[in-house]
């Protein structure tokens, strides 16, 4: 009797887990709290490595590839989450959903694959890329962002009448006299449909990843100036980085500088540094610090690029605020009796070595 109980138990599982089709959380590697951010730079990655052009001929990248761009669709829409969360896929069938995922990689997102740019077919006209500079702030880099940008680009449509298209040029021979001949050049075009531009407004959205650097390209493809009788460019973003006001950026390293008082420079002191995500770095000095001294904490600087649990190093100088005023010869000698120093000053070239 257990045992038919046990069956059953383990046949109504298996009927569920039929009837709810794909773990759309799964496949994106996301947990069911995860944020729309997080489920779209989950998303992003995972497209980027499963894309077909790095796969090419690879079937099972390619399944994949498909899958992501359906987890994404219902799970970036609240609506189709919502009801996805309560039925499950098939609980989706009749919203009509699952668009093409190769329209949400080469629209919504831009991708870049490290150097290598999506390849276009050289007989093909296209028209101009669009070369645009990104501010973001370090704040930004360092913990990665999505920037939503509004594009307004022109885009062909069509209107009535024909013109003249496929335009190329071509020899033509002709005969002048017995033996004498005369070639030349002309132009021949198709008829094509007429077409007028009409300006769109479309939201693209760019991440901003942990590590990224100064000039660092971002391109969205075919949303570039359009061809009408070919492939629009490509849009192209060159991430630029914001002047901080706390920290300097020198490769993975972080550069700041701490002024402190001539008491703390003497005493020792302890201090929290605030980093760029809102952590705190904590400082202590129980030496003395005199002024141009740094200090090197590791891991406490830029995440890599290529992988963000990697970081490189904060270096914190310090420089020392000496008091203004008059200080009564009675302080004076204490100030000798407690330093024990010898004055001896020492003239030297301080421009040597540059």
């Amino acid at each position: 009797m257990n045992y038919l109980i046990r069956l059953l138990v383990l046949v109504f599982q298996v009927s569920l887990t039929v009837l709810a089709g794909r773990d759309f959380y799964k496949i994106l590697g996301v947990t069911k709290k995860a944020t729309k951010n997080e489920i779209k730079k989950a998303y992003r990655k995972l497209a980027i490595q499963y894309h077909p052009d790095k796969n090419q001929g690879d079937p099972e990248a390619e399944e994949k590839f498909k899958d992501l761009g359906a987890a994404y669709e219902v799970l970036s829409d609240e609506e189709k989450r919502k009801q996805y969360d309560n039925y499950g896929e098939e609980g989706l069938k009749d919203t009509g959903s699952h668009r093409d995922p190769f329209s949400s990689f080469f629209g919504d997102f831009g991708f870049h694959f490290g150097g290598h740019h999506h390849s276009h077919n050289d007989d093909v006209p296209r028209g101009d890329d669009v070369h645009v500079d990104l501010e973001v702030s370090l704040e930004e880099l360092y913990t990665g962002n999505f920037v939503e940008i509004v594009r307004y680009r022109p885009v062909p449509h069509t209107s009535s009448g024909t013109r003249k298209c496929n335009c190329r040029q071509e020899m033509r021979t002709m005969q002048l006299g017995p033996g004498r001949f005369q070639m030349s050049q002309h132009e021949v075009c198709d008829e094509c449909p007429n077409v007028k531009l009409v300006n769109e407004e479309k939201i693209l959205e760019l991440e901003v990843e942990p590590g990224m650097v100064d000039g660092q390209e971002y391109s969205f493809i075919a949303e570039g100036e359009p061809n009408i009788d070919g492939e629009a460019g490509d849009l192209k973003f060159y991430i630029i980085a914001a002047k901080h006001p706390r920290f300097e950026r020198k490769g993975n390293d972080l550069y700041t500088n701490v002024t402190i008082s001539l008491q703390d420079a003497l005493v020792g002191f302890e201090m929290d540094i605030t980093h760029l995500d809102g952590h705190k770095v904590h400082v202590v000095r129980d030496k003395i610090t005199w002024p141009g001294a740094r200090i090197r904490k590791t891991g406490e600087g830029m995440p890599f690029y290529d992988n963000n649990n990697n970081k490189g190093s904060l270096f914190i100088t310090f420089d020392v605020k000496f008091p203004k005023g008059e200080i009564s010869d009675e302080n004076k000698e204490k100030f000798k009796q407690i330093l024990n120093e010898v004055s001896k000053p020492t003239v030297y070239n301080g421009l040597q070595g540059y």
